[in-house]
């Protein structure tokens, strides 16, 4: 475990995980210095649940006056790591980690870790779900929105970690080491911290690189970018498909879903028993049955929270029917392959609502799949993208898009827009940090101007 007691340990990004990050410090003896370019008042409530904490403030400046006389500079995953602040703890010999790193090296739990770049959410919190069924606890933590030093402060000897892992959070490991982890899937997504798919990719391969021959990694078999990443992974493989049989794994076939373990196949459930719809939740379905398999969970309890699981927050989720018209919360649907994978779900007349903030990537095979999918029938634009998003729109040949200021004239756009026994989707397929502090800000704000809109008279 990594020794912090007496040290003196800087933590830069005073959002949840850094607050997160000096409680756990605290607790284990550590002189706690958490760091934010925000003044005190402009953090505001944040900061409230150190009231009589021991952590030293430093607020309202850079870190670099801060660096000498540390022993260790932890770091939080929307921090970017510029050259100027890695050089100067390279220059001073200060070792520099992030959150995520510095709480599981301060834990001897199990981790289970899920990355890729989209259905991490679903799947970490579905195997929270086949655990819990089991009679055992675990903590869903992570990129969730609930730090790993979090969960670790709370957590009790035998129970589980459960971490979504961000490519953010993989750019700071360095001892992190898994019991078992997955990758979903890699596709184009924060490029405009990253640079390019190569670095992108092998970050996101960082999840195994600690692993041993004793420990579990889960490859998706139908996605090529993460298949060939086996030869280099230390660890066991298992691997999931919805189109090719496996030996150690889990698969779809003839619409049963096969756990596969050691020669034996075993049917654990129907893809119609799953709540979740589309191909994308038979691919999460079957990561989670893979590592709660390796994990000892039962495959007949795993295969009843298949059946009960009814997804996450904001990821297409159902808010409301009004005047014959559905709206669904996708908010999740922070790149161009999750809002992809919403619109393919869609089984009605559609009205989507796209834009954000510019992440840098492309998006003409959104375009391409909007204009494929003819159950969408409008599209409504705003934030930084609008524009991007139209022009990729108009090149691919779909021309029935119009822009909104900001999302409540795209809300009410929509709601026009859209014919009865037809559905509103937002799935903007961009970040939200133009117009909100994150995902989970703006679906509860999308949810509100949902919920605000008024029954036409009569019904």
């Amino acid at each position: 475990m990594l020794q912090v007691t007496g040290k003196k340990v800087l933590v830069i990004g005073a959002a949840r995980s850094g607050i997160a990050a000096v409680k756990l410090l605290v607790k284990h003896g550590a002189h706690a210095v958490l760091n934010d370019l925000k003044a005190e008042d402009a953090l505001g409530a944040a900061l409230d649940s150190l009231a009589g904490s021991p952590v030293e403030l430093r607020l309202g400046e850079g870190p670099e006056a801060l660096l000498p006389g540390a022993d260790l500079v932890v770091v939080s995953p929307g921090v970017p790591l510029t050259e100027g602040l890695v050089s100067a703890c390279d220059d001073l010999g200060l070792p520099l980690i992030g959150e995520l790193e510095m709480a599981a090296a301060l834990t001897q739990l199990p981790i289970i870790a899920v990355t890729g770049t989209n259905g991490k959410t679903t799947t970490v919190s579905l195997l929270g779900e086949m655990f819990k069924q089991s009679g055992r606890v675990a903590h869903v933590a992570g990129n969730i929105g609930y730090p790993l030093s979090a969960a670790v402060l709370r957590a009790e000897d035998e129970d589980i970690l459960i971490a979504e892992v961000s490519s953010f959070q993989l750019e700071t490991v360095r001892d992190f080491h898994p019991r078992a982890a997955a990758l979903l899937n890699i596709t184009p997504d924060h490029l405009n911290r990253h640079g390019t798919m190569d670095n992108y990719i092998a970050l996101k391969a960082r999840v195994f690189e600690n692993q041993t021959p004793a420990d579990l990694a889960v490859l998706n078999l139908d996605d090529s970018l993460t298949r060939d990443l086996a030869p280099g992974i230390p660890a066991q493989l298992a691997y999931v498909s919805t189109t090719q049989e496996v030996e150690n794994g889990a698969m779809l076939r003839d619409g049963q879903l096969i756990l596969c373990q050691e020669g034996r196949e075993r049917v654990i459930c129907s893809q119609q028993d799953l709540k979740l719809p589309g191909i994308h939740n038979v691919y999460n379905a079957l990561t989670a049955l893979t590592l709660a398999s390796f994990m000892a969970v039962p495959p007949q309890v795993a295969a009843y929270s298949m059946r009960v699981f009814e997804g996450v927050e904001h990821r297409i989720e159902f808010v409301r029917e009004l005047d014959g018209i559905k709206y669904f919360n996708d908010s999740k649907g922070t790149n161009p392959d999750a809002t992809i994978t919403a619109i393919r779900s869609m089984r009605a007349p559609t009205v989507i609502i796209l834009g954000g903030f510019d992440k840098k990537t492309a998006f003409d095979q959104l375009a391409l799949n909007v204009r494929a999918n003819p159950y969408i029938k409008e599209a409504v634009l705003m934030g930084q993208t609008a524009g991007q998003i139209g022009k990729a729109l108009d090149e691919a040949g779909f021309t029935c898009h119009r822009q909104a200021a900001d999302l409540k004239e795209a809300v009410l756009k929509a709601k026009h827009l859209a014919p009865p026994g037809g559905n509103v989707l937002f799935s903007p397929a961009c970040a939200s940090f133009d117009q909100f502090k994150d995902y989970e800000q703006r679906g509860r704000v999308f949810k509100q101007l949902v919920m605000a809109l008024d029954a036409p008279e009569g019904s």
